[in-house]
């Protein structure tokens, strides 16, 4: 093994960026000028020769790792739940949802009994007036039909009491007579001549003392009188009595039927 002097190992450049502690542990291979292969058996004598400035000291042993630290031990998961919480927690949940429900349930029916009152009272409210309507309906009918079947009744009735009883006819002229104003003069009564005994008997005071005179006319109808003065007219005939009545009925109905 050839090993080059102090001189002839070579130095790192002046001024280069290389510290000197570069070469502590290896020298590059472009650097050396005379070299020669290593082998473990050939330390001897030679291994003397080399100056102790050359000698590299041996690296210092690696310390030895640092302990990994122990992983912490995890929690142990706890157990799972037993069969009795489970049936507790089920039964809990049970009753919550039934309590849930029941109160949904309630809020929902009262909602909807709102509603269909709501909606029934609309329903009658309609019913009712129509009901109602009707009702006044009939009821201006049904008058109608009374005050004519009444008025219709009367008619009857006024004429078959004049045909019975045509001495009622004396009432009639008095009641005009004493009708006639006071300061009248050229009072004249005016009778059916069949009427004419029966007034000239019924009311003889009457005509007696207002001065009036009782004279026939055969455009009269029976049962009825026509007062004239020099103040004006009285008319008592009977279809001008009957139809004055009959219009406090609402009729318009002839006391003779038309044609």
């Amino acid at each position: 093994m050839t090993i080059s002097s102090k001189d002839d190992l070579p130095r790192p450049p002046a001024g280069g960026n290389r510290s000197a502690s570069a070469y502590a542990r290896f020298i590059p291979r472009e650097e050396l000028q005379g070299f020669a292969a290593w082998r473990p058996d050939s330390f001897g004598d030679d291994f003397n020769e080399i100056p102790a400035s050359l000698r590299r000291a041996p690296e210092p042993a690696p310390p030895p790792p640092e302990p990994e630290p122990m992983p912490e031990a995890e929690p142990a998961a706890p157990a799972g739940p037993t069969l009795e919480e489970v049936q507790a927690a089920v039964a809990e949940a049970r009753q919550g949802g039934y309590q849930d429900g029941y109160r949904d349930g309630l809020v929902a029916l009262e909602g909807f009994k709102q509603s269909f009152a709501q909606q029934m009272a609309a329903q009658i409210g309609q019913l009712v007036a129509a009901f109602n309507a009707q009702i006044d309906t009939l009821e201006a009918e049904l008058a109608v039909t009374v005050a004519a079947t009444a008025t219709q009744l009367a008619r009857q009735v006024v004429r078959a009491e004049v045909a019975a009883r045509p001495e009622l006819v004396a009432r009639v002229a008095e009641e005009a007579v004493n009708a006639v104003l006071l300061s009248a003069r050229h009072i004249r009564v005016f009778v059916h001549p069949d009427d004419l005994p029966l007034v000239a008997a019924g009311a003889a005071e009457a005509l007696e003392a207002r001065g009036a005179r009782l004279m026939p006319s055969a455009q009269m109808q029976r049962g009825g009188c026509l007062i004239e003065s020099d103040v004006g007219r009285i008319d008592a005939r009977i279809d001008t009595r009957w139809t004055q009545a009959a219009a406090v009925l609402g009729q318009d109905m002839p006391y003779e039927d038309k044609a």
